[in-house]
């Protein structure tokens, strides 16, 4: 791919609004162009237009949408169905004609959250609605710098039979420079250079303005999410305890439903082989237990037997002992010793 194929095909989007460098295909003209960007400049020079001075412009503008090239047959009940897909509509102002109440083909679009207004922004752009392709981008009157609009001289994109283009925006983005950029006069002129290396392709899609947080605001989301996390190890050491508990009780079960199979099957293998061996082999275990068993009896009876006998010496010693003492007493009291 030869250097001018590859410029053609790389492209970069403007982060504010210069009248003179949104009038220009590639961002490096220095002087005006037509009478209308001389009029934007003018405008923008002696700050005759206050982006926030709109009384009707309310609302979250980092929750809101501009859409535009709507068919002027759309009614506000159609787009809110259309945008209500990706996600709750908070505030829908559909901009007519002050004169005759028509629609002027564009319109304004609120959402609950910044999330689901960049999902609308991401999905939503060229959706045909009412037979029309539409364009979505983010609210340029409120968050770009120095914004000025169409009827003004200024504004991005528009159709070529106009004769009023705009680039540096979403549909019409700045192409990579063929020619020296002539970075003096640019920065004498307040216009940001092209910034060279970091190019994009047009395939890439540019990310709207994200909301400055306070400190506070990002300790409070430090510590919402260090609860969140918390809460979700709890719920996974609980998980996780629980599933240990089944896990250990199906082994313990399942040892002992094999313990039991394997003493059924060593009582049922010892059962076998004894109905296998011959009746020789069969009638010696019969006399051996027997032995056994009469061996064990006559013990017992041994047993039983010498503990008998030891009583009844112990019974017999004992009386000897108490009638030698009698004998003794009568004879110490006898009246032959006087």
């Amino acid at each position: 791919m030869s250097v001018r194929s590859k410029n053609l095909s790389s492209v970069f989007y403007a982060d504010s609004y210069h009248p003179i460098q949104a009038g220009s295909i590639d961002g490096t003209d220095v002087v005006p162009h037509d009478n209308a960007v001389y009029r934007a400049q003018l405008c923008s020079s002696i700050g005759l237009y206050d982006p926030h001075g709109d009384r009707k412009a309310t609302g979250d503008p980092y929750c809101t949408l501009f859409v535009a090239r709507l068919s002027r047959l759309t009614t506000q009940d159609t787009l809110h169905k259309v945008m209500s897909k990706y996600g709750q509509v908070k505030n829908l102002r559909l901009v007519r004609d002050i004169v005759t109440g028509d629609s002027r083909g564009y319109a304004f679009v609120e959402n609950e959250t910044e999330r689901e207004m960049r999902r609308a922004y991401m999905d939503a752009h060229h959706l045909i609605v009412d037979d029309c392709e539409i364009i979505v981008d983010y609210n340029r009157q409120q968050l770009m710098p120095g914004w000025i609009p169409r009827r003004l001289g200024g504004g991005l994109s528009g159709k070529k039979d106009s004769g009023q283009l705009r680039f540096g925006g979403r549909q019409k983005p700045f192409r990579a420079p063929l020619k020296s950029i002539p970075y003096e006069e640019l920065k004498k002129l307040g216009i940001p250079p092209p910034p060279e290396g970091r190019y994009m392709s047009r395939f890439q899609v540019p990310s709207p303005p994200r909301r400055e947080r306070s400190l506070s605001d990002r300790e409070e989301d430090s510590h919402r999410h260090r609860r969140g996390s918390d809460d979700r190890y709890r719920k996974e050491y609980a998980l996780r305890s629980s599933v240990d508990n089944k896990e250990e009780h199906y082994r313990r079960s399942s040892r002992h439903r094999d313990d039991d199979h394997s003493r059924g099957r060593s009582s049922s293998e010892r059962s076998g082989r004894y109905h296998e061996r011959s009746s020789s082999e069969k009638e010696h275990l019969h006399r051996r237990y027997t032995d056994k068993d009469n061996r064990s009896s006559s013990e017992k009876g041994h047993r039983h037997r010498s503990s008998t006998d030891k009583d009844k010496h112990s019974r017999k010693r004992k009386e000897r002992d108490e009638r030698s003492q009698r004998q003794g007493k009568y004879s110490r009291h006898s009246p032959h010793e006087d």
